[in-house]
């Protein structure tokens, strides 16, 4: 059973929690750590992937920032989208030798972690054909995107909890432009825990991957990530 160290690093900035995941990645790929499931809030922020298209976004990058918004291109997969205060953002950095080489049956699990966690909460998600992420009736309420080298991951999912979706206004989410976005807090009709959300897809995602979960404060997988490198991480925020 492959170990997976389960971090919450509460709300962090993207450009140091992105950089993380970057010395994470680098770690694993060359056997300094294991499995590793980050989990955050961001500041509002923008990410477009390597096939975003210009035309879904539908205001320039300064329209963006002015409402309080980062911008980054990034080299994920999939296309544009946002993430924000009261979505939870998944970023597994586990290494697919050791469970499967097939980057499709991983995205599918991905879903099913989040199917699966949604159920928990009395939500009914599904997958949509010919889409990537999770949708309830025909609004997407789970964003997918991902990076394999040597079967190695980055990036991850977005999950809107209670989220603010005013923000997916100025974009067309995902590149799909005759479907909406939804959130669990709009669905239930109030605002749900955000740690019993966490606990839930941390043991979904066991569940699912067949991992023996580790849970670690952030402090303390800091300090451990410090231990291998010589670039101090002190703050993600």
């Amino acid at each position: 059973m492959n170990e997976l160290q389960t971090v919450n690093l509460g709300l962090s900035a993207y450009q140091p929690t992105w950089e993380l995941q970057q010395k994470i990645f680098n770690f694993r790929v060359d056997q300094k750590i294991s499995d590793v499931f980050l989990l955050t809030e961001h500041h509002h922020v923008y990410t477009l992937g390597k096939s975003s298209e210009e035309a879904h976004l539908l205001a320039d990058e300064n329209e963006l920032k002015s409402t309080g918004a980062d911008v980054f291109h990034i080299d994920r997969g999939g296309d544009i989208t946002y993430h924000g205060p009261g979505q939870l953002v998944g970023y597994p950095i586990i290494d697919l030798n050791n469970y499967y080489l097939d980057t499709h049956r991983y995205l599918r699990d991905l879903e099913e972690v989040l199917i699966r966690t949604l159920k928990d909460f009395g939500i009914s998600g599904h997958r949509e054909e010919n889409y990537t992420g999770v949708w309830v009736g025909s609004d997407k309420i789970a964003a997918i995107g991902v990076k394999v080298s040597r079967w190695v991951t980055m990036h991850g999912f977005a999950l809107n909890v209670n989220t603010n979706l005013s923000y997916f206004d100025r974009i067309i989410p995902c590149g799909i432009f005759h479907k909406g976005v939804t959130s669990m807090q709009k669905i239930l009709g109030n605002g749900v825990p955000f740690d019993n959300v966490i606990k839930s897809i941390t043991s979904r995602f066991g569940e699912v991957f067949g991992t023996h979960t580790v849970t670690l404060g952030k402090d303390e997988f800091l300090a451990k990530i410090n231990q291998i490198t010589s670039e101090k991480i002190e703050c993600l925020q």
